[in-house]
């Protein structure tokens, strides 16, 4: 009779969803002296911590007369999902000292508590308990120590658990696959799902989510597509807003727009990571008009973009120089009082410099609070983009005294900045500094911008020695930085073995063979020029015509060589002709050397009429 009423009020406690109703059991329970028998007392905690009532659940606990070990299973259970850590460690050592000896339920809750707060020095000391205590071959305490691993970075020790465990279940595979994508393990977690499929098991959609992750990291297009079509047809997984977002982050990362939109689209929920991952990919792929709409539709929607969709849309703007819609983000992230952390603030500067307006750019960069070496970065390179490198040379001076070390991206910047200033002899020592005071292996960017910033000062022979010199192999943006700096200044010689070593390196840029045909031109060396048009010709390559974008009275006025489809063309080229008059009448000669050889020379000075005009900058 008793059994029988012990087991109706558990049954009525595990279906009771307030806390009078569970109070009630329990004065019921204390009446008719069921209170402390069996495991009845864990049944009790787990329906006042399961109701979010944890201090009543350990008055339960501290009251009852013998606790079994499901009672402090229960009890450490409750603390470890509301995230207090250091009670559930707490009570799990008292356990032990009272002579209760834990089961495989403890060692795994106990692991889960330490993997949530990536406590990796307990967590490793509880694993091992639980091997010297039998529990080394138990999935469900393997299983947590694999999470405790993976949460924390450690997936060789992850590994070596893994090959050690005689039963692996689905759990178990899935959190390696998922744990090793996350820490940038890509190949090894496609290794580990072929193992799993060869083992006769199949993912659910937790496992594709790893696997897209490892597809996005990869670049794998192909695996990412079979993925995507193996889901489709498996009737059991389901394609919720987690695992379409990550398709459409894998897809526009890969470059395939199209399929990422549709995909979009068809989404019937959209969090705010889906907007972030759908404007990310435009904005990346230079599709900034698209980032741009797509922002304001999701306003339109009703959704609140978050700091990493703001930073795609200011990257967005930065490219088309649409600085009335960067500002408004920026007032928009101010206003909202979002998190104006590094990332925002480097964006923000970044936007404003592209923009044109170096002085925004400061200001924002003043008004950031705690800067980091990416945010100095930003602003140095910033100056150096405006060939402002004195002011660029003296941030780099502010962000030592602040003791923060500067980086090999700092250094960069730096270098960047003084040679599009030229000032040679400080580029020169600050590169001496990079290599022997802070101790900085100079990378392939710092010797473009050496070779850069010596090559622009006519030093060509300097630029030479410096990369026969260098202790890795030049690649094309060396060459082509001695190559432009030949054209410059009319060094044959060096120039010809430049455009040749270009050449061999394969560029897939049209811009470059078109520096190599010119630098032909130039030396009247038309075999040369015709052998590089053949390889563009073979190749499909084309010169993407030049563009300039400016804003005007909020609106962005985009001008494509050769283009008309202008409303205002007849006006623009009116205004074009007089300053070519005026040009002419002070003296002005076109210069022609650099233009295909093959045009009439009249077509050749106007075109070096417009060579020579500065490219649009946006009106502020």
């Amino acid at each position: 009779m008793g059994l029988a009423i012990s087991k109706s009020l558990k049954t009525l406690l595990m279906a009771s969803k307030d806390k009078p109703t569970v109070a009630k059991i329990h004065a019921l329970m204390i009446l008719t002296g069921i209170f402390g028998h069996g495991n009845s007392n864990s049944k009790l905690i787990q329906s006042y911590s399961r109701l979010g009532h944890i201090e009543c659940a350990r008055q339960v606990f501290d009251k009852s007369p013998q606790c079994g070990v499901a009672a402090w299973n229960a009890m450490i259970i409750a603390y470890s999902r509301r995230g207090v850590k250091t009670e559930a460690l707490s009570l799990y050592r008292r356990m032990e000292s009272e002579g209760v000896r834990p089961d495989s339920s403890t060692y795994t809750v106990v692991l889960k508590a330490c993997a949530r707060s990536s406590d990796l020095r307990n967590g490793e000391g509880i694993w091992r308990q639980a091997v010297d205590h039998g529990y080394g071959d138990d999935v469900f305490v393997g299983t947590a120590a694999l999470n405790l691993y993976s949460k924390c970075g450690k997936m060789e020790k992850a590994m070596r658990v893994f090959d050690k465990m005689g039963r692996r279940d689905l759990v178990c595979w899935t959190t390696m696959i998922t744990g090793l994508a996350r820490n940038g393990q890509a190949r090894e977690a496609v290794d580990i799902y072929r193992k799993m499929r060869n083992n006769g098991m199949e993912g659910d959609e937790v496992v594709m989510l790893g696997l897209i992750q490892a597809c996005t990291t990869l670049g794998n297009l192909k695996m990412g597509l079979s993925i995507h079509g193996f889901m489709i047809r498996k009737d059991d997984i389901t394609m919720d807003v987690f695992v379409q977002t990550s398709l459409v982050d894998m897809y526009a990362k890969n470059g395939r727009l199209e399929i990422a939109s549709c995909l979009f689209r068809t989404m019937l929920y959209k969090n705010v990571i889906s907007w972030g991952a759908m404007i990310s990919g435009y904005a990346q792929n230079g599709f900034a008009g698209n980032a741009l709409q797509l922002m304001v539709e999701m306003q339109s929607s009703g959704c609140k973009p978050d700091s990493a969709s703001l930073v795609s849309v200011l990257l967005a703007c930065s490219q088309v120089g649409f600085m009335k819609f960067g500002k408004s983000v920026h007032g928009y992230i101010v206003r909202r009082l979002l998190h104006f952390d590094c990332v925002s603030s480097t964006a923000v500067i970044d936007m404003y410099s592209k923009c044109g307006s170096l002085s925004s750019a400061r200001k924002a960069f003043d008004q950031t609070s705690f800067r980091d070496s990416i945010s100095w970065n930003a602003i140095i390179a910033s100056y150096g983009t405006h060939g402002a490198g004195e002011e660029a040379l003296s941030l780099f001076l502010r962000m030592r005294k602040t003791n923060m070390k500067p980086d090999h991206a700092t250094f960069a910047s730096l270098l960047s900045a003084l040679s599009h200033s030229g000032l040679v002899e400080k580029g020169q020592y600050w590169f001496n500094v990079m290599v022997n005071e802070y101790k900085i292996q100079p990378s392939e960017k710092h010797y473009a911008c050496m070779v850069d910033l010596l090559s622009r000062a006519g030093k060509v022979e300097e630029a030479r020695e410096l990369i026969d010199s260098m202790i890795i192999e030049p690649g094309i943006a060396v060459w082509v930085a001695l190559l432009s700096g030949c054209c410059n200044h009319g060094k044959l010689l060096i120039g010809e073995t430049a455009a040749k070593k270009v050449l061999e390196l394969n560029p897939d840029d049209a811009g470059i063979f078109a520096l190599v045909s010119n630098f032909f031109a130039s030396a009247r060396r038309w075999d040369e020029v015709a052998e590089v048009r053949k390889i563009m010709k073979k190749t499909g390559m084309k010169k993407v015509p030049g563009c300039s974008v400016m804003e005007v009275k909020g609106k962005l006025h985009a001008f494509l060589m050769e283009d008309k489809s202008h409303h205002e063309y007849e006006e623009i080229m009116r205004v074009l002709e007089k300053l070519d008059y005026d040009m002419k009448a002070i003296g002005y000669v076109p210069e022609t050397e650099f233009v295909l050889h093959d045009q009439e020379e009249e077509v050749k000075e106007n075109l070096g009429i417009a060579m020579k005009q500065p490219s649009s900058s946006p009106k502020l």
